[in-house]
C-alpha cells in the first residue's frame, strides 16, 4: 500500500523491507506463536487467550486470510461482473462483503472486498486463493486488469477488545467510527469490523516493511492471541466464511449473505446472479445460517454434517470454534424448518441455537 500520511501519527518506523512470510512467522514464533496448518493456533494458553478475548484487548495475526489485489484500468468494470455486491459502492473509505458464485450460484468464494489507493483488494480464506485467483484470471480476456497475490507484501492484523478505539487511535493515528468503514493510515489502512460484548474490532492493514514495528507497537496494549479466537469473534458476530470443504456448498443467502449486505440485487449481471435474484424474488430461502453451541471433546470442521433426530442430513457446519464452556461455538447452514422443529445433533452431540446480533427471518414456517 501507498503511504498515505495523515499527520496524526507520532510514532517511528524502521522499515524492514527484507520482510517475507518465513521472516514474519519467524518473528512471530520468538514471541510464542504456536503454528498448525500455516495459521496461529496460541501463544501457550489458548483457554486464556480466549478468556482475554471475551474481556480485554487483543492482537490476532490474520495471516490465515489472504489478500488479492486488483489494478488497472478495467479493474472496476471486470469485477462488477463476476461478484455478488456492487463494487462501485468502493469509494475508497468502506468495505463490505461480497461472493463469488459458480453458474449455478454456488459460492466458490466470500470475499471482504475493499478499495484503496487506486487497487482494489478482496480478503479470503488463504488455502483457496490460488484456485481462485487462477480463476478470476482465466475471465480477464482482454481486459485491462492485473491480478496478484500480496498476501506477504500487506500483513493484517485483528484488534478487539474493550479499550481497542483507543489501541488503535493512540498507536495509529486514527480509525474508523463505522462498522465497514476504512480510514487510511501511514503505510495502510484500519477498517472497522462489528464486534460484541461492547467491544470494539478492528482490521489493520500495513505494508511488509512497517509490519513488526506496527505489531509491536499494538502488543503494547493487547493479549497476542491465535486464530481460534478471531474466528470465535467471526461466529459470535454471525460472519461465515467459504473454504475448502464448503465451496459450491452454499447459495449466498444460505450464508445470510443478504443480511450482511453482502448482495446488491440492482447492479448488473454477473455470474450465478440468475440463481441469487430468484432465490431472493421468489422467496425460496429455505436454508440459513445459525450461531449455535455444543459440548463436545472431539472437534467439529467446517463441512461436517448436521444431522436431525432422524438422522437425516439437515445442514453443515460453516465455521467452528472452541468457547470458554469447554465445547464449541458454531456457525450452520441448515434447513430452517428443521431448526424450528429442534433435535439437531453433530456426531450424535445435540447442538443447541443461539441469537445472532442480527435477525435471520424464518421464511418458512413450519405445517
Amino acid at each position: 500500500m501507498q503511504s498515505q500520511s495523515l499527520g496524526l501519527n507520532e510514532l517511528s518506523y524502521k522499515a524492514n523491507s527484507g520482510m517475507t512470510e518465513t521472516n514474519w512467522q519467524t518473528n512471530l514464533e520468538k514471541q510464542g506463536a504456536v503454528y498448525k496448518e500455516d495459521a496461529i493456533q496460541h501463544y501457550g494458553d489458548a483457554a486464556s487467550e480466549l478468556g482475554a478475548t471475551t474481556n480485554s484487548n487483543t492482537l490476532c495475526d490474520l495471516s490465515h486470510l489472504g489478500l488479492i489485489s486488483l489494478s488497472g484500468e478495467d479493474a472496476t468494470t471486470f469485477l462488477q461482473g463476476q461478484v455478488t455486491n456492487d463494487v462501485n459502492q468502493l469509494n475508497g473509505s468502506n468495505a463490505h462483503f461480497s461472493g463469488y458464485c459458480s453458474p449455478k450460484g454456488r459460492m466458490l468464494a466470500l470475499f471482504l472486498a475493499f478499495s484503496h489507493n487506486e487497487h482494489l483488494y478482496l480478503q479470503l480464506s488463504q488455502p483457496i486463493l490460488a484456485p481462485i485467483m487462477k480463476r478470476l484470471k482465466m475471465y480477464v480476456m482482454r481486459s485491462k486488469v492485473e491480478i496478484n497475490d500480496v498476501s506477504n507484501d500487506i500483513l493484517r492484523f485483528g484488534v478487539n477488545g474493550p479499550d481497542a478505539t483507543d489501541v488503535i487511535s493512540k498507536a495509529l493515528g486514527s480509525r474508523p467510527e463505522k462498522d465497514y468503514a476504512l480510514v487510511a493510515i501511514d503505510h495502510g489502512a484500519v477498517i472497522k469490523l462489528p464486534s460484541i460484548n461492547g467491544h470494539s474490532r478492528y482490521e489493520v492493514l500495513i505494508d511488509a516493511a512497517y509490519a513488526l514495528d506496527t505489531w509491536n507497537v499494538l502488543k503494547t496494549n493487547c493479549t497476542p492471541v491465535g486464530k481460534p479466537c478471531w474466528d470465535w469473534l467471526d461466529i459470535q458476530t454471525g460472519l461465515p466464511e467459504v473454504g475448502v470443504n464448503t465451496q459450491e456448498q452454499f447459495v449466498p443467502q444460505m450464508l445470510n449473505l443478504d443480511l450482511l449486505n453482502g448482495i446488491n440485487f440492482k447492479k448488473g449481471c454477473y455470474t450465478g446472479q440468475e440463481i441469487v435474484a430468484r432465490t431472493h424474488y421468489l422467496g425460496s430461502v429455505k436454508r440459513r445460517t445459525y450461531l449455535a453451541n455444543m459440548t463436545s471433546i472431539d472437534t467439529p470442521s467446517a463441512g461436517d454434517k448436521v444431522v436431525d433426530q432422524a438422522a437425516s442430513e439437515v445442514g453443515q457446519i460453516v465455521k467452528a470454534a472452541p468457547n470458554l464452556a469447554g465445547g464449541f461455538d458454531l456457525l450452520i447452514e441448515v434447513r430452517i424448518e428443521a431448526k424450528q422443529t429442534g433435535n439437531i445433533f453433530w456426531n450424535t452431540h445435540p447442538v443447541t441455537f443461539g441469537t445472532l446480533p442480527y435477525l435471520v427471518e424464518d421464511e418458512k414456517k413450519p405445517e
